[in-house]
């Protein structure tokens, strides 16, 4: 009996000594990897950081997974410095995917209703200069501090513009682009400006065209008119509405025109 026991006793502790050596290797197996991998994503982390170096940033955190997945958390100021973060952080070599958790924090306190009216009236006067202000009809809804911004641009400049705007602004927690940039046409530019003339010619219209944070707003899509913005009166409205429908090419008017003070109706529209 002694004689077996002192051949098993051998092989036991062999058994058991071989556990001992393999469970470290199982623990770095479950925290993610080797020393080496380790090493490698805080390296990865630290490039990531280097990127984020400016004051707006002082307040996020970096950290990289085993899967090369980039993990940013802590706090911002504007939705801009989040979404640049966001960006940088792709370009970093050896980054396979960014996970944004960064939370903004500026403008704490401002309604929805009131950082409603505020992107609004930015947003009605951007890109004046470059005469395309009446050809664009961005509509924004607000909850929560994340900003949808929808409707029509004319042009790509003009859809950037209007999220750059918006991204700068103190409150806005999240910005949602559902913004349709109109096709480029010639065609469609022709009616563009025919149906400006129709409309600003006019006389009881004219007043809409001098001031230039308030026009009414043409959007035009493979010749289907789209008219945006406030009216004094309905008498403006459907004047405005038979000035467009009267131009040549057109082949429908979609009244959005809406008259101070009154709640919107449901557009009017006609085809040719």
């Amino acid at each position: 009996m002694l004689s077996k026991m002192g051949l098993k006793r051998p092989a036991t502790m062999i058994a058991f000594a071989l556990a001992l050596l393999l469970l470290p290797q199982l623990s770095l197996a479950k925290a993610g990897g080797s020393p080496a991998q380790s090493d490698d994503n805080n390296k990865i982390a630290q490039e990531v950081k280097s990127k984020l170096s400016g004051k707006q940033y002082q307040n996020v955190q970096v950290s990289v997974d085993a899967n090369g997945i980039a993990d940013l958390t802590g706090t911002v100021d504007l939705y801009q410095y989040k979404a640049d973060a966001d960006k940088k952080a792709h370009k970093v070599k050896d980054v396979k995917a960014v996970r944004n958790d960064i939370q903004v924090s500026g403008g704490e306190g401002v309604s929805d209703q009131a950082l409603q009216q505020k992107i609004q009236q930015k947003l009605a006067t951007d890109r004046v200069g470059y005469g395309t202000n009446a050809f664009n009809a961005i509509s924004v809804s607000v909850q929560n501090g994340e900003v949808t911004l929808g409707g029509h641009a004319y042009g790509y400049p003009d859809k950037n513009s209007a999220l750059a705007v918006v991204s700068n602004m103190p409150g806005v927690k999240d910005v949602n682009d559902e913004i349709q940039v109109d096709p480029p046409s010639p065609m469609d530019d022709q009616i563009r400006l025919q149906v400006a003339r129709a409309i600003y010619g006019f006389p009881s219209l004219n007043k809409y065209a001098i001031d230039p944070a308030n026009p009414i707003r043409i959007s035009v899509q493979n010749g289907h008119v789209g008219l945006y913005g406030v009216v004094d009166s309905k008498a403006d409205k459907d004047t405005a509405y038979l000035r467009a429908n009267g131009v040549p090419g057109v082949f429908e008017v979609k009244n959005y025109l809406q008259v101070a003070g009154q709640a919107p109706e449901q557009e009017k529209s006609e085809k040719k």
